[in-house]
């Protein structure tokens, strides 16, 4: 099986800063919001994009990793590092490497719906709009129409060396 290279390092980088001024410009009134990234390229995702955040902003960043069984989301419970008192009228960015169906997004999203947010929103590096749920990315690094049989891979997980790959 082939692989074709969407994005280099260089690129991956500069859609990450992107989505942090994004991000900045939509919350620059906020004194905290909460990075929420899905394990495992969401988590490592969302640690970039708070290092861009603090860099360009004064605005308090909470980084949490929500761990989610993608294969079997129902399997078990998720448990987030945050009290919903903790949550209560905070700004939630919710981030995962890339959005297919919509199914791990929308699980991702599921233990933020019993508290009261401010506001939730949606961030993915790339969003290819297969979308079987009700969710979509606010913030998108890049949109890619593929077909149901075609694969996304992306590999962040080492500095120098990431890349986003068409399968």
């Amino acid at each position: 099986m082939s692989k074709t290279l969407i994005l280099n390092s260089k690129q991956i980088q500069q859609k990450i800063n992107r989505i942090a001024y994004e991000i900045y410009e939509n919350n620059y009134d906020e004194k905290e919001i909460i990075i929420a990234g899905i394990a495992n390229n969401g988590f490592i995702l969302a640690k970039q994009i708070v290092k861009v955040l603090q860099k360009i902003s004064p605005i308090k960043t909470k980084l949490i990793e929500i761990v989610i069984d993608k294969k079997n989301p129902l399997a078990t419970e998720i448990n987030l590092a945050l009290s919903e008192k903790e949550l209560k009228n905070k700004v939630i960015i919710l981030v995962d490497d890339v959005l297919n169906s919509g199914r791990t997004l929308i699980f991702g999203a599921k233990p933020f719906l019993t508290a009261q947010l401010k506001r939730l929103t949606t961030v993915v590096l790339v969003d290819r709009g297969h979308n079987r749920y009700p969710i979509k990315a606010d913030f998108v690094g890049l949109s890619l129409s593929t077909t149901l049989q075609e694969h996304i891979t992306v590999e962040i997980n080492i500095k120098g060396k990431e890349a986003v790959y068409l399968n």
